[in-house]
């Protein structure tokens, strides 16, 4: 029996957790079955006992023991001259039980059984780690780096499951090194030479939503509730939430005390801004919240082609777009309107503005010029400047910006 060195194959089988005893058994016997089919033609008379514990399994073939003449299939019945000479006590009528030596399959049939085997049971170890991670979407996993390439990152789960990061479900400031531990979130489970292949996300809307299901109780008690997560990941995130609970402020709930909860999910985000906003149906109050930090003056909706024009003063457009045109992006996301931002005072600004050139009357020449010099050519353009910013840009005396300023804002008041 030892010949076959069984035992490796069980030890596989051991090692494999995830993998039942019964299904184990089942494996095993189904293998060598097909084996005793290819030999006899039959394995309806046989018994194949497995030993998992020791490795080993032993192959027991029933006959039953005619007289000489009376023997028609050699598979199910045996003659009664050939029993005796394996015991002697034996008689007409009785079954013998008999074991097969492995030997007699051959060393190749035994080399293509070890082989099914193996395969079997890298067929089951994929299967389960299948359906172990097809149940685990959308969970936090705590991973090992293995290994880090261009394109992707390799890591290990505990059990020792090899886990896929693709360079687009990482965060762009994620910087990875060999033996540390991560967080993702189970993105999917795709299927790759008919192997399941695992993917991790840390850029995914469900990461941030665990996160915040960690950190704060009253999401995971079913209090507070997300309504919507978008992510421009390392960059901003917008989270929309509702209280189910009149006495829980959401946002504040969300936030914590000093930041003190929101701070972790960003250090985890490498620095991520996180903007928590309380959810409304009033689409006009929602749109205004999810421009935050910028402060609306006012807007024109149309709900029929979901479009949303916004006003606001000067210093708060930059805002309201935000850095690379992230959080009106976001905004647009997180609201489903199409957002277009307006100076509220652009048209008046254009109206009372003029070239330095129409005050060479009242200004010398040589002043405009200075001005010019440093980018203001118009009325407004230096006006928008404080003295103080004027006198460092310009060699002009602090009493001619004096001068130069009152005739600009005289000149602006009375055409207003």
């Amino acid at each position: 029996m030892a010949s076959i060195n069984l035992i490796d194959a069980f030890q596989e089988f051991k090692d494999a957790e995830s993998i039942d005893r019964p299904t184990m058994m089942k494996v095993v016997e189904d293998v060598f079955k097909t084996l005793l089919r290819k030999k006899y033609g039959s394995d309806e008379n046989f018994d194949v006992i497995v030993n998992a514990e020791k490795g080993d399994l032993e192959i027991i073939r029933r006959r039953m023991i005619m007289d000489d003449d009376d023997v028609n299939d050699p598979n199910e019945e045996v003659s009664y001259s050939e029993a005796i000479k394996i015991e002697p006590d034996f008689e007409v009528g009785e079954e013998l039980l008999q074991e097969v030596d492995l030997y007699d399959f051959g060393r190749r049939a035994i080399l293509a059984a070890k082989q099914t085997l193996a395969s079997r049971i890298g067929d089951l170890k994929k299967e389960a780690l299948k359906q172990k991670y097809s149940g685990r979407i959308g969970e936090i996993v705590s991973a090992e780096i293995y290994q880090v390439w261009k394109k992707e990152v390799l890591c290990l789960d505990e059990e020792g499951n090899e886990l896929i990061m693709p360079k687009s479900e990482q965060i762009p400031t994620d910087y990875f090194k060999k033996g540390e531990n991560t967080r993702a979130v189970v993105a999917r489970v795709d299927i790759k030479n008919n192997s399941p292949v695992i993917i991790l996300s840390r850029t995914s809307p469900l990461f941030l939503s665990k996160l915040l299901e960690i950190e704060v109780p009253e999401i995971f008690d079913g209090l507070i509730a997300i309504k919507k997560i978008v992510r421009e990941p390392g960059e901003r995130a917008k989270v929309a939430v509702e209280s189910y609970d009149d006495r829980i402020d959401p946002v504040g709930a969300c936030v914590g005390m000093k930041g003190s909860r929101i701070h972790g999910i960003v250090r985890e985000l490498k620095n991520e801004n996180i903007d928590v906003i309380n959810f409304t149906t009033n689409i006009q109050l929602l749109i205004q919240r999810s421009l935050t930090p910028a402060k609306i003056s006012y807007m024109n909706l149309d709900t029929d082609k979901k479009q949303a024009d916004v006003y606001l003063k000067a210093d708060q457009v930059s805002l309201a777009i935000g850095r690379r045109g992230v959080n009106i992006k976001l905004a647009c996301e997180l609201t489903g309107y199409e957002i277009d931002v307006y100076r509220e005072d652009e048209e008046q600004v254009e109206l009372v503005d003029f070239d330095l050139d129409e005050f060479a009357d009242e200004i010398d020449q040589w002043i405009i010029d200075e001005f010019k010099r440093v980018g203001c050519d118009t009325a407004q353009s230096v006006l928008k400047l404080s003295d103080a910013e004027l006198e460092r840009r310009t060699d002009l005396e602090k009493e001619t910006i004096a001068d130069v300023r009152r005739i600009l804002q005289t000149e602006v008041d009375r055409k207003d």
